[in-house]
């Protein structure tokens, strides 16, 4: 039986793709438009149907004859709030097992404006009747690809708090936990943390990447007012205000999890790696 992967060709969404492929395993692949780039950049023996989130009915095609299926917390605009009625059909379809790929800071209040719109959620998929595995991971590397523009047209990165340590992840190794949870028993009513393998400064990030294309790259780091305007027609205000709060409160020490070699038996990969891999996007 098919498993069915939503948010199919994010950045998440397509390796997980790619690694069940790989294994052996009949995909599906759900996603609103088919005849995107992304979904034609997928392997040619996956099964791509459409399907909105904003209408769960449009999914019963994909649902058909699948066991064990992937959802995003996302839904292209913004946090799912249709879940609790895909999970019903989903649970009347057949599934039997769901990763959920979502947002979790422990740190804040339910009632948190950055927070309390995934926590509905959360509470669906543990109320579903199906074997659940929450994935909450870190801070991807590839959200250093927002610096891909200003690198390639200045070598510059300009972006506050320069020494903000994070465990960067790689997408590929938050793939490979959910195929694990998806693939291999054990896994039901846990909930995953995946961070990289060690904590990544600001700018030691603008480094490695300067060296995987062969040239310096520079970084300017901006005070919390510059980086308000910076990024005031790129994140929500309440966004950008939480990204600052982060910022105020570092500690130098980015906490690891190890549920990447935990749960796939290998050490996570670094960022100079990522950085390796995806160095043409910053040419």
């Amino acid at each position: 039986m098919p498993i069915l992967v939503t948010g199919a060709t994010g950045t998440v969404g397509g390796s997980l793709v790619r690694q069940l492929v790989a294994a052996g395993h009949d995909v599906r692949a759900l996603t609103r438009d088919p005849a995107s780039p992304a979904a034609a950049a997928l392997p040619s023996r996956v099964e791509v149907l459409a399907g909105d989130f904003a209408r769960p009915h449009t999914l019963a095609p994909a649902l058909r004859g699948v066991t064990r299926m992937h959802l995003v917390a996302m839904d292209g605009s913004g946090p799912l709030t249709t879940g609790a009625e895909i999970l019903e059909l989903a649970r009347k379809a057949g599934v039997r097992r769901v990763t959920h790929l979502g947002h979790n800071d422990p740190s804040r209040a339910d009632d948190d404006p950055i927070e309390a719109p995934h926590r509905p959620l959360h509470r669906a998929i543990e109320n579903s009747g199906l074997e659940w595995t929450h994935v909450f991971p870190g801070e991807f590397m590839a959200n250093t690809r927002d610096w891909a523009h200003a690198i390639r047209a200045e070598g510059v990165v300009r972006e506050p708090f320069g020494d903000w340590n994070s465990p960067l992840v790689h997408e590929a190794d938050i793939a490979a936990v959910i195929l694990a949870a998806l693939t291999r028993g054990g896994h039901a009513g846990r909930v995953y943390q995946p961070t990289g393998p060690e904590p990544v400064r600001r700018r030691d990030a603008v480094e490695m990447i300067g060296a995987a294309i062969g040239r310096p790259v520079r970084f300017d780091e901006l005070t919390p007012e510059q980086a308000r305007e910076h990024w005031k027609d790129t994140y929500p205000a309440e966004v950008i205000e939480w990204f600052l709060e982060m910022g105020r409160y570092l500690d130098g020490n980015a906490w690891v999890a190890p549920d990447v070699e935990q749960v796939t038996g290998r050490p996570g990969r670094t960022f100079r790696q990522w950085a390796a891999e995806h160095a043409d996007d910053f040419r």
